[in-house]
Order: C-alpha cells, then structure tokens, then sequence
C-alpha cells in the first residue's frame, strides 16, 4: 500500500464555545478522491483550511507530502492546489496574468508559467478569456478560473472547497 499523500491526526479547532474540528484523523493516497459533506457550519472549510496551512488547529498533526505545515509551509503549499469557495481576483488582471502570476509565486519561470496558464484556460473552457479582464466572469467562469488557479503548480493534493457552486455544464462544442 502506498504512503498517505495527506496524513491528519486528532485534529482540533473551536472559535470560542464552538468546536468546529473535534479529532478528525484520516489518510489519503496518491489517486484517491473523498468529499466531505455535512450542513453548513459542521467544519468543512475549517478543515480545509487548515489541510491547506491557512488555519492553525488548535491540536492534532497534518502531514502533507510528509512536511508539517507548522514547520515547513513552504514544502506543503508547493504540495498543495486550493480552490476556495469564492475565487479572490484582481479584477484589472487578465486571466492569463492571473494565472501567470500565480505561477510566478511557485517561483514557475514566467514563460513556462504562461504556457501552462494558457493551457489551464484551454482545459476549463476559458481560453476566449485569456486576454480579458477577470472581472467580466461569470459566477461559473470565476469557478473555473479557480479550479486552474488550483492546478498551476501541478499539486499532489487538491484541496476544492464547494467546486460546482455556481457552474453550469459546459456544452460539448466549446
């Protein structure tokens, strides 16, 4: 059996009275796909928050690609694509700027960062876009800027905190 890509142990995080996360352990493989769902405010994207080093657990250990995000964030952002909720943009910043930038950021060389952008925006129907502003983008556009947003730095996990909100299929001829 193949090592845990993501290895979670007892975690714990509460705000308050409230305890959001209470000893969640779990291991994911290489390949493998899981979802979590529950109500709203049942700690989804708390979790997912702190799996993506964003959210410090108040208790309990996270290995991704075997670093600590505690005491190698570095190491677990390189290993991890997140695509939040709601996609956070730069609304004067093209798509493919967008994406180049955040390659940039995985210190990706720039023309290799925009190659792979315009390739992210080819594989989630958003090429037409390329040279737009992100601010013209539909809800659904926005989500799958986001999901290539997420891809970019080509990661061994991939953390997608509500996905499909707001998408619409897309129809075979585009």
């Amino acid at each position: 059996m193949t090592e845990p890509v993501l290895s979670v142990r007892g975690l714990e995080k509460s705000f308050g009275a409230l305890r959001a996360t209470d000893g969640v352990s779990l291991d994911l493989r290489p390949g493998e796909i899981h979802a979590l769902i529950g109500p709203n405010g049942c700690g989804k994207t708390t979790l997912m928050l702190m799996l993506a080093g964003l959210l410090r657990p108040h208790a309990g250990e996270i290995r991704v690609a075997g670093a600590d995000p505690r005491r190698d964030s570095a190491a677990v952002r390189a290993a991890i694509g997140w695509m939040p909720d709601q996609l956070g943009s730069w609304d004067n910043l093209t798509c493919l700027q967008t994406l180049t930038l955040m390659g940039r950021g995985y210190r990706i060389p720039k023309a290799e960062a925009r190659e792979r952008g315009a390739g992210l925006l080819s594989m989630v129907h958003l090429s037409e876009f390329a040279d737009r502003p992100t601010r013209v983008l539909s809800r659904g556009q926005k989500q799958r800027l986001s999901l290539a947003r997420a891809l970019m730095n080509d990661p061994q996990v991939l953390l997608l905190d509500e996905p499909s909100a707001g998408l619409s299929p897309v129809r075979q001829d585009e």
